[in-house]
């Protein structure tokens, strides 16, 4: 959000986001505030249609190093 107020010079809140793309206010504070919430690419879609941006903009990857399924896919 504070990427798109600085390309459009128009600020802009979850309510407003949750009404122009139907999606909840719920989801888009869970977006913005939980590193490991897991969303669908329909979500990702509308937020880089309302946001005017790519998705490289939204996601980073970050590589599991804790041992999850990356590190246990090289095992067998």
């Amino acid at each position: 959000m504070v990427d798109y107020a600085r390309r459009t010079g128009t600020r802009t809140t979850y309510a407003e986001i949750a009404k122009e793309t139907g999606l909840s206010k719920a989801t888009l504070e869970a977006l913005g505030s939980r590193s490991d919430y897991n969303t669908t690419l329909a979500t990702i879609d509308l937020l880089c249609e309302y946001l005017r941006c790519d998705v490289a903009t939204l996601l980073e990857h970050q590589p599991d190093v804790t041992g999850g399924r990356e590190s246990n896919a090289n095992k067998n």
